[in-house]
């Protein structure tokens, strides 16, 4: 398998294959704690081989410095099938956060494992801003 895609962003879509994403980002900036990010998405495009065809489990966290979870896991499972003559397969996948409360400034990571195997992993940045 291969993480062709994983992107923490404003917006994501799918539809007939085609995976539409914008405005990624890894750093947000604030003037004062809490932060809440009212909407952003998670998109993932991860091509599979045919030896791999079948069910999958996807779990992403996202978590702070100290690995502290900060949204429970977000959890789902995927059937990977492939057309008669193709030897892979792309799936694209779309996760909708909705008001993102991050309480602190520094670093988080949105990790995400596959079959219960970690495959790859995002960095966030909540910066303090300097201008008021």
């Amino acid at each position: 398998m291969n993480i062709e895609v994983i992107a923490l962003c404003d917006a994501a879509t799918e539809s007939q294959g085609k995976l539409n994403i914008l405005g990624t980002f890894d750093t947000i900036y604030a003037q004062k704690l809490p932060v809440v990010w009212s909407h952003c998405a998670v998109a993932l495009r991860i091509r599979f081989n045919q030896i791999e065809k079948g069910e999958h489990k996807l779990k992403l966290n996202l978590v702070d410095e100290d690995g502290k979870p900060i949204l429970p896991s977000l959890e789902t499972s995927a059937k990977v099938v492939f057309p008669a003559d193709f030897d892979s397969s792309a799936m694209n996948m779309v996760l909708h956060i909705q008001g993102l409360k991050l309480e602190k400034f520094g670093k988080y990571s949105l990790d995400l494992a596959i079959d219960g195997r970690h495959e790859a992993s995002l960095p966030l940045y909540i910066r303090q801003s300097q201008t008021q």
